[in-house]
């Protein structure tokens, strides 16, 4: 897949542009969206993440348009996981519902600028090391069980699932510089008895954008489970998270019934994993496996039968959760 630089500066430029009117937008207008309006933005990003495929597919080879959709798919189900979260960040820091969109905007610009540099050190280190295949396919499998584990946890009753784990770099934050504990409007700094402070605000948006960081750690080696172009990963995470603020105001009723979509999502990382791992086989390079030469007795699983995977994994576990929900309040009412 050949990209010229100039598509790289137009795709960049085209994104920046949109998340630029966004944001002048919420800064001008600070706002709680309601479902419509959710609705129809969510509506309009993925109708536009959908078209893309189109214009992946003719200007490049029909197997990167399969590519692509699969790697959107993939990030914009691993994004819903990302929206539990921040529900718990917002709930920490009490973020008044009329800032949350903003706080996830700027954090969402924050997270996606750390992302494009982290496709870039993915590429590189594919490029250099021929045994990163290897890596990623086990560190997925290894988030996959995690992942399992911390669904079943969040499910058991008596478990408390409301503390912000990751606040680490907040309390850094709060040692090294003033801050207030009241929020005050869209102003992230203030001056407080003659010394400038920072707001909750300033701090709940490093704290989206950080966490959404984290998460690239296992949603970008998915991406490149199914495709070996950074072009495609990037326009893949792009798209997904341009929507993530709409998706949280749109299904933010809806997050706490979403219970057993974890196990889908675990389903879907150890799949690519062994995906990633099957690819490693059969490109091998690494001396000490069957002496440095590949291993194809195991077919690669293609790019077409992992985005069948996926579609049925996110649907079955999506109308499991709701049923299951939907029973035991009935059973509770």
């Amino acid at each position: 897949m050949n990209v010229e630089i100039w598509v790289w500066l137009i795709t960049i430029g085209a994104f920046s542009a949109v998340i630029l009117g966004d944001l002048v937008y919420q800064v001008r207008n600070p706002h709680e969206p309601g479902f419509r309006e959710s609705a129809i933005q969510s509506a309009i990003y993925i109708s536009l993440a959908l078209l893309f495929t189109l214009v992946i597919g003719l200007v490049w080879p029909g197997q990167y348009a399969g590519e692509y959709l699969g790697g959107f798919i993939t990030e914009k189900a691993l994004s819903v996981d990302n929206l539990f979260v921040f529900l718990v960040i917002f709930t920490q820091f009490k973020v008044p519902r009329k800032l949350q969109s903003e706080a996830l905007l700027i954090g969402i610009v924050i997270a996606l600028v750390l992302r494009g540099i982290f496709i870039a050190a993915g590429a590189a280190f594919i490029e250099n090391f021929s045994w990163a295949f290897y890596a990623f396919g086990a560190f997925l499998l290894l988030t996959a069980i995690k992942l399992i584990k911390d669904t079943a946890k969040d499910l058991r009753p008596d478990e408390e699932t409301d503390d912000f784990e990751d606040g680490r770099l907040i309390r850094f934050i709060q040692r090294r510089f003033r801050s207030t504990s009241q929020y005050h409007g869209t102003k992230l700094v203030i001056v407080e008895n003659g010394k400038r402070v920072i707001t909750p605000l300033l701090l709940v948006m490093v704290a989206i954008g950080f966490t959404d960081l984290l998460f690239a750690l296992d949603s970008i080696p998915a991406v490149y489970g199914l495709t070996n172009e950074p072009y495609i990963v990037f326009v893949a995470n792009a798209f997904a998270l341009l929507g993530l603020r709409q998706l949280y105001f749109l299904l933010s009723g809806l997050m706490q019934r979403l219970r057993y979509l974890g196990f889908g999502l675990s389903l879907i990382l150890a799949w690519i994993g062994i995906k990633l791992v099957i690819h490693a086989l059969h490109k091998n390079e690494v001396p000490f496996i069957n002496g440095g030469e590949a291993i194809k007795v195991i077919p690669e699983i293609s790019t077409g039968l992992s985005l069948i995977v996926i579609l049925i994994t996110l649907t079955v576990t999506t109308v499991w959760s709701l049923v299951a929900t939907r029973a035991k309040g009935e059973k509770d009412n």
